[in-house]
């Protein structure tokens, strides 16, 4: 099933291939959740979905919440797609998320601007204002069904908003874990990190490894996406590599749009006695 989010990077064409990579287990872990979509296509006993993007973790809380709270939000979705196609209420509904403190009104505006800015982006500036362009498409899909999808499918997981450290560390035996987080970068001007406010860099992605290791020893599988690169292949050398092509880019130019490696690095042990 499709996730009603649009995202950079998605997983839903590659969810067979992180499935069997990560097995079987009682719980799934996604400690950078970003549109769910490894979650909305397994099934597992349980979920905990993780996401320091607060915009988003509050949005699907709400999706999962209660009754009114949901009619709520899709009333104010259906306002803002009826006639919002358009360069001047797409840059309105900006600036008004960028103030706006009702969350429902908040994640509304969320659901409007990801369907309608520039390939579907969530990207933040130091002041933390999403800051993404339109996107100028012609027709524009209102994800009802796909909303109404994801609250029954995650009705139950759990949804949190901190660090993937703190989430790795409360693993349990019999979860499994799967993290896609910003990418090491292709080339020095290919970053793109502000997808929330912060940076993730190299400290971080050599954390990301540790914890993967140390957790994988307590019979736990991590199962990690990044590009398929030489400092990948260093970062990841003690995992199980499965590299394969995708066709993916963020650039405006459709002639760059063109297959890059990435890699899966499967973190797999016997628990220690």
């Amino acid at each position: 099933m499709k996730p009603f989010l649009k995202w950079a990077g998605g997983k839903y064409r590659l969810v067979d291939l992180i499935v069997k990579s990560l097995g079987q287990g009682n719980r799934l872990i996604e400690p950078f959740a970003g549109s769910c979509a490894v979650s909305l296509n397994t099934n597992y006993n349980s979920y905990w979905i993780n996401d320091v993007n607060n915009d988003l973790i509050s949005l699907y809380s709400i999706i999962v919440g209660d009754d009114s709270g949901f009619n709520s939000l899709i009333k104010c979705i259906e306002r803002w797609f009826n006639n919002g196609n358009n360069p001047a209420t797409y840059y309105q509904a900006r600036n008004q998320f960028n103030q706006e403190k009702n969350l429902i009104d908040k994640a509304a505006l969320f659901i409007y601007l990801n369907r309608h800015c520039f390939n579907g982006l969530c990207r933040y500036n130091l002041k933390g204002q999403f800051n993404v362009p339109f996107g100028k498409y012609k027709t524009i899909h209102y994800p009802v069904e796909e909303l109404q999808t994801f609250r029954s499918k995650l009705q139950n997981a759990k949804f949190t908003c901190c660090d993937f450290r703190d989430v790795m560390s409360n693993a349990d035996k019999g979860d499994v874990i799967y993290c896609d987080p910003p990418y090491v970068p292709i080339s020095k001007t290919s970053n793109f990190t502000a997808y929330a406010p912060g940076i993730f860099g190299p400290a971080d992605q050599r954390d990301l490894v540790t914890l993967a290791e140390e957790v994988s020893g307590r019979g736990i599988t991590v199962v990690i996406s990044n590009h398929y690169n030489e400092a990948t292949k260093e970062l990841y050398k003690n995992s199980e590599m499965i590299v394969f092509p995708v066709n993916r880019s963020i650039s405006c130019n459709a002639n760059n749009r063109q297959a890059v490696e990435e890699i899966l690095a499967v973190y797999k042990q016997e628990a220690k006695t």
